[in-house]
């Protein structure tokens, strides 16, 4: 069947579930010796020895935290390979709106083309709507929890200021939507997770919803000791200078949002002048036979303004803002991790505070504890590893983001000055 989820590719002679994930708690897995906590509770410990090697045959070091996650990261997996040899390619188009009897909604047409080998064709098309992509997005979040998630549009919107099922409204959206499946393809563990698989495959995704996965992640099911009342003492310097950029960087976006919005909302404003004080040269003109020619000149030159000026806005509210929102909830995916990971290195030392006060010679660190700080160190590769991957995607979509504001900008003004200037030989005369 189409949905039905093949195991993973082989990265090496094991597949990546075959690899013992931290998070994974299997009671047959075997525990190292004693652990010595490090104080920052950052060094990494190695994996077992295992002949790993990249697709192409070359020999790996193994020396890494034992997480699949971070292994893949550290390999490079498609992350950076050329756009030619990548092997996940989806898009998100053909929106269309359906009138049913309790409501009206608007689906999209998902295209996959793949030759990975947990995939049953090359080629998939199935039809999402927005409560589809947000099924998605949970489903990775439980299961890959020391992973960022790539944001979703926000969902609501506010009746009587936005249509939700206006063209540009729902253009909008079909571009953020797909952006949110390109970046997760683009990654090296979230493009294997198998609620993608069967989100990209499934015809009828209704029925995974009610019935649920079979195959669970246990990784997803060990991340609820998030909830546990532990208090961490203090984040590693690593991490609080994560936390304490993330605070400025939504601050500052946020304020350039607010602000982006006003000066559209002025230009919107400027624009309905501009579309009354034309005309009123033209009428003028009606009453004037010999300065008819060169009124009409000039509110011709004032209509060719208005049309510049409306480009001008709809580029930044289709381009410019979207990305704006999207790296602002971008930021706030990250803290959550963040404090996910907080809470797992605040259970670590709880447990290794309770081993401490047990008065025995030689005593020896619980598997618990052991595994807690599989838990601690998973998230500490993983979170790295994924902000690093964030900061680049980051750089490059905001160099793009600012070069097209600026050439916006230059063909606007561009545009002015040729309708003024086209004008001054009709006035001359």
């Amino acid at each position: 069947a189409a949905g039905t989820a093949k195991p993973l590719p082989s990265s090496g002679p094991k597949s990546l579930r075959e690899m013992p994930h931290p998070l994974a708690t299997s009671s047959s897995e075997e525990m190292g010796p004693a652990l010595t906590p490090s104080p920052d509770l950052l060094l990494p410990r190695s994996i077992a020895d295992k002949d790993l090697s990249l697709p192409n045959g070359t020999p790996v070091d193994t020396s890494s935290p034992a997480s699949s996650s971070s292994l893949l990261n550290r390999l490079q997996l498609d992350d950076d390979l050329d756009g030619e040899t990548r092997d996940l390619f989806v898009t998100v188009d053909d929106p269309k709106k359906h009138v049913c009897t309790m409501e009206t909604y608007i689906t999209y047409r998902v295209t996959t083309k793949t030759t990975r080998a947990e995939f049953d064709l090359p080629e998939y098309s199935v039809r999402r709507r927005y409560q589809d992509f947000d099924w998605l997005r949970n489903k990775l979040e439980e299961s890959q929890p020391t992973h960022l998630i790539p944001p979703l549009p926000e969902k609501f919107v506010v009746k009587g200021v936005v249509d939700r099922f206006s063209e540009e409204f729902v253009e909008t959206r079909r571009k953020a939507l797909d952006k949110f499946l390109k970046r997760i393809t683009d990654h090296p563990v979230l493009s294997f997770n198998e609620h993608f698989n069967v989100f990209l495959t499934a015809k009828d995704l209704n029925a995974y919803k009610k019935q649920g996965m079979a195959l669970l992640s246990k990784m997803g099911e060990s991340v609820k000791y998030v909830t546990g009342g532990y208090k961490l003492r203090s984040r590693p310097l690593e991490f609080a200078a994560i936390g304490e950029y993330l605070d400025t960087f939504s601050l500052k976006l946020g304020t350039i949002d607010r602000i982006a919005q006003r000066i559209i909302k002025e230009q919107l404003e400027y624009l309905v002048e501009l579309r009354e004080y034309g005309p009123v040269y033209s009428t003028w003109g009606g009453l004037e036979v010999e300065l008819a020619e060169p009124l009409e000149g000039v509110s011709a030159c004032i209509g060719n303004c208005c049309t510049a000026l409306e480009e001008l806005s709809e580029d930044m509210s289709e381009d410019f803002l979207p990305v704006l929102r999207e790296y602002i909830l971008y930021s706030e995916s990250m803290k959550n991790v963040l404090k996910k990971r907080d809470q797992v290195q605040a259970e670590y030392e709880a447990k290794l505070e309770a081993v401490a006060l047990k008065k025995e010679e030689r005593p020896k660190v619980p598997t618990d504890v052991e595994k807690c700080q599989d838990r601690v160190e998973c998230f500490n590769a993983d979170l790295k590893a994924d902000m690093e991957r964030w900061q680049n995607n980051k750089r490059q979509d905001f160099r793009q983001l600012l070069m097209g504001m600026a050439d916006k900008n230059i063909q606007y003004y561009e545009k002015c000055l040729t309708a003024w200037e086209s004008i001054i030989p009709l006035l001359q005369d």
